[in-house]
């Protein structure tokens, strides 16, 4: 059965069921035919026991004469050769016959059956077979009467030993010929139902099968098809298909973004790392060559920069680093309850000479009876240190930082804003994701720590956006 296909299996059923269908079908008809043909003949017959009983004197009250009612009988069954004669008392028990000699093999007969035909119990009624201990017999009865007490009944088999014999042999001879041409009628119709198969049931899968193994772009060809409005099976799979080819799709474009995205990044860190790389190896290869040609304040002032330089290349290393923990969830942030004010508080703190020294005009605003956050704290500080330092480098001599912290809807809601230049369209679209080696502007004026902060912020259900403002305008939340 595995080694068939659809086609074949579904042929192979169909004709099974035609066969088994058929087969209970002549079997009914069989019975079927076999009740009317009993119920014809017990009505056309109904009346024949009583006939004879009124014909002849059977029974008295003195006993009965035997031998005259065998050669009565005899002389029945002669004349109509189907029907088998019997007389019987009232409890069934059989007083006279005509049958041949070892044929009888009943002594008595269950006159509850007689008495149901008497009373006029829908036909056919079966009775007991003398002349067989299992079969039953559609008969005729009457009961024998002297004035109004009974002596017994006519028991009459309409269809005695005799037909059955010629029924079978003509029934051997019809069933062959129906058995033969219903075989001939299934194999027909297996044919045709194994070809309805192939053509309609099996077109509409095969064409599906066509549609995913015969095309190298199946996927593109699937994810660009129209859904089917039909709603059989076949089109529920060709609409499953469709799907599954678009998500798919959608899993390979998102793979090869995430791959360009890590090439760009690769070679975006490669540039960044060797600027300052090629800039202290520079300086350094000055200061060896030119030792004893160069001033004291040239060598400090080189030692200087290439100081500074190495001092950046270890700030993006160690970014690097806590970005892939952050993403790849070597990080987990352990929460604890604490105010988001009283943090603000002391990493303002950290802030007083910066602000001092660039003469910037410092106002936080913050709702009264704010709630406590479940957050690492360590985490939530490092947001706020890189987003404050952020606007401090950002804002020019002289120039405001707002602070703003409200709740709302279950959420402690965090804004910071400056009067600085503000962050360009172009720029704004790729801000918090990864920086782009085609991205020149992101390159040179910023490297990793917004990436940082929006990752922190993820890991605790938070985020951060970018409001449009005069200056730079960040806005985060975190959960309650």
């Amino acid at each position: 059965m595995k080694r068939l296909s659809l086609t074949q299996r579904l042929t192979l059923v169909f004709a099974l069921m035609l066969v088994i269908s058929s087969a209970l079908i002549l079997v009914i008809q069989d019975q079927n035919r076999k009740q009317y043909s009993d119920a014809m003949m017990q009505n056309l017959s109904r009346n024949l026991a009583s006939s004879i009983a009124k014909s002849s004197v059977l029974m008295n009250a003195e006993g009965t004469a035997r031998p005259a009612l065998k050669q009565l009988f005899g002389q029945m069954m002669s004349y109509n050769p189907s029907v088998e004669v019997y007389l019987l008392d009232t409890q069934g028990r059989i007083l006279a016959n005509d049958a041949p000699v070892g044929h009888l093999h009943r002594q008595q007969i269950d006159v509850r059956s007689v008495q149901k035909l008497l009373q006029g119990a829908a036909l056919p009624v079966y009775g007991d077979d003398p002349r067989s201990l299992a079969d039953k017999k559609v008969f005729s009865a009457a009961p024998i009467q002297d004035g109004n007490r009974t002596l017994g009944y006519l028991y009459v088999i309409l269809q005695g030993e005799n037909y059955q014999q010629l029924q079978q042999g003509v029934l051997t001879s019809v069933l062959r010929s129906s058995m033969l041409w219903s075989v001939v009628v299934i194999i027909l119709c297996g044919l045709i139902a194994g070809g309805c198969a192939y053509y309609w049931v099996t077109r509409p899968v095969r064409k599906l099968t066509q549609q995913v193994v015969s095309r190298e772009d199946a996927l593109e060809h699937f994810a660009a098809l129209p859904y089917s409005t039909s709603q059989d099976e076949v089109a529920q799979l060709h609409n499953a298909f469709i799907d599954m080819a678009k998500r798919i799709a959608m899993q390979v474009q998102a793979l090869e973004l995430k791959d360009q995205q890590r090439r760009e990044f690769v070679a975006n860190i490669s540039h960044d790392l060797r600027t300052p790389l090629m800039s202290i190896q520079g300086y350094l290869e000055t200061l060896s060559v030119k030792a004893n040609s160069l001033t004291d304040a040239e060598r400090s002032r080189y030692l200087q920069i290439a100081l500074t330089q190495s001092e950046k290349v270890g700030m993006l290393a160690q970014q690097l680093f806590e970005l892939a923990r952050l993403e790849h969830g070597v990080v987990t942030p352990q929460c604890e309850r604490f105010s988001l004010p009283d943090l603000v508080q002391d990493v303002l703190q950290k802030f007083e000479l910066p602000f001092d020294n660039a003469q910037l005009q410092f106002a936080v605003d913050i709702q009264p009876g704010l709630p406590m956050i479940d957050a690492d704290m360590s985490m939530i500080e490092r947001v706020l240190t890189n987003l404050i330092d952020n606007a401090i480098r950002h804002t020019p001599l002289g120039g405001n930082i707002t602070l703003r912290i409200w709740s709302e809807d279950q959420k402690v809601m965090l804004e910071l804003e400056d009067s600085g230049p503000g962050i360009s369209y172009e720029l704004s679209q790729t801000l918090f994701e990864r920086p782009s080696i085609i991205d020149t502007n992101r390159r040179d004026n910023g490297g990793l720590g917004l990436v940082i902060v929006r990752r922190m912020l993820q890991l605790h259900r938070g985020d951060i956006v970018l409001k449009k403002a005069p200056g730079a305008c960040f806005q985060l939340f975190v959960p309650q």
